[in-house]
């Protein structure tokens, strides 16, 4: 998915996204922004980039030479970026200031890590789940990530394994050979007191390595309410709360298996274009009904540019951008967002994302 889609996920896709803004008269005096500056013989920027990482700017670990291109014209002698940029990407297996540094090291220029975000960084927005002890599942430094998203309290999925080893039964290798009955008897290994509390949560950070030991543990804290030490007498329903980032499971990076996906990546530019034009129109709306003004944003609209050197390709018939209408077409969206096959269809579609800048430049009359 992509911003501000479903629980917030962000990201997932070879898209680059163009964030028009409309600056206050305050903000424009302020001086340099971070992140980027603004010569003192350039008038301030009135539009801001969204840049999809995979596709756009690097192909795995290798970065696209469009790239170097396009960022040369972004940056000053200084090397500091003259137009607000931040980077988006569905990777949620990496600490956020090291895949600041990863960008800085690849497009020679530096990048913060506050200009990053990744597909579980959304999550921050969800206070009321942090305190709470939560199940976390995916790979990566998972409890690092967690808890710098605010998360206080969270047991991982291999901790569960540990204090519970009967329930994994998939893997033969590991199943253990006696089974433990865990009654904290005399001479009997009591549980760690970290899993005895009852998880109120799971927190899915991103795909795990091992799938059939984290479906399993999971249904089963969930089966269970949160206490997989207990029996099951009846299914709980609703059960605990699941926050889930990163349902776009397509990306392609050395590989050559382009699939489609401009469901999660144009969708969700689009998407985001939709929201900004609604919160516009309750401003005014706010305005004209004299009603107590609210700070405005700043952000006016998104405009969608698919570049070409990621899983879309023009030249392949097989990565075209889907028929709006065909009832074959998975949704992969929220369930709180209902389809639209208008969102599907890009502002723009260029070759590379050095053709993307220029033409962002031009149509913004940017030197």
């Amino acid at each position: 998915m992509a911003a501000l889609a479903g629980l917030g996920v962000l990201g997932a896709g070879r898209h680059l996204w163009k964030l028009p803004v409309r600056l206050s008269a305050g903000l424009q005096g302020c001086g340099p922004r971070r992140g980027y500056i603004a010569g003192s013989a350039e008038r301030f920027p009135t539009f801001g980039l969204l840049f999809d990482i995979d596709g756009v700017l690097v192909r795995g670990h290798r970065v696209i030479p469009a790239a170097l291109e396009a960022f040369s014209k972004l940056v000053n002698s200084q090397g500091q970026l003259r137009v607000p940029v931040v980077f988006v990407t569905n990777a949620g297996n990496i600490l956020q200031h090291n895949k600041a540094q990863e960008l800085s090291d690849l497009l020679r220029c530096k990048v913060d890590p506050d200009q990053v975000i990744l597909s579980h960084s959304p999550m921050k927005l969800f206070p009321q789940y942090h305190s709470k002890k939560m199940l976390v599942s995916g790979q990566g430094p998972l409890v690092e990530n967690a808890r710098a998203l605010g998360f206080q309290n969270v047991v991982t999925v291999d901790e569960l394994r540990l204090a519970f080893p009967e329930l994994d039964m998939v893997d033969l290798q590991r199943r253990p050979k006696t089974m433990v009955i865990w009654t904290g008897a005399r001479g009997v290994t009591s549980l760690p007191l970290k899993v005895k509390v009852l998880c109120l949560g799971v927190l899915l950070l991103g795909e795990p390595v091992r799938w059939e030991t984290n479906l399993q543990l999971i249904m089963d804290v969930l089966l269970s309410n949160g206490n997989p030490g207990t029996g099951l007498a009846t299914a709980p329903y609703p059960h605990l709360p699941v926050l889930a980032s990163n349902m776009d499971l397509l990306w392609m990076a050395e590989a050559k298996m382009p699939s489609d996906n401009p469901m999660s990546d144009v969708y969700g530019a689009n998407l985001f274009h939709q929201y900004l034009q609604m919160a516009n129109r309750g401003e005014e709306e706010q305005q004209t009904g004299g009603q107590q003004k609210q700070q405005p944003s700043a952000t006016r609209s998104c405009a969608s540019i698919l570049v070409c050197t990621g899983i879309y390709s023009s030249q392949d018939p097989g990565s075209q951008v889907p028929t709006p209408g065909r009832e074959e077409l998975p949704f992969h969206g929220h369930r709180d967002f209902s389809f639209s096959p208008g969102l599907l269809e890009a502002s723009h579609i260029v070759h590379d994302v050095n053709e993307a800048v220029q033409l962002v430049f031009h149509q913004e009359g940017w030197a």
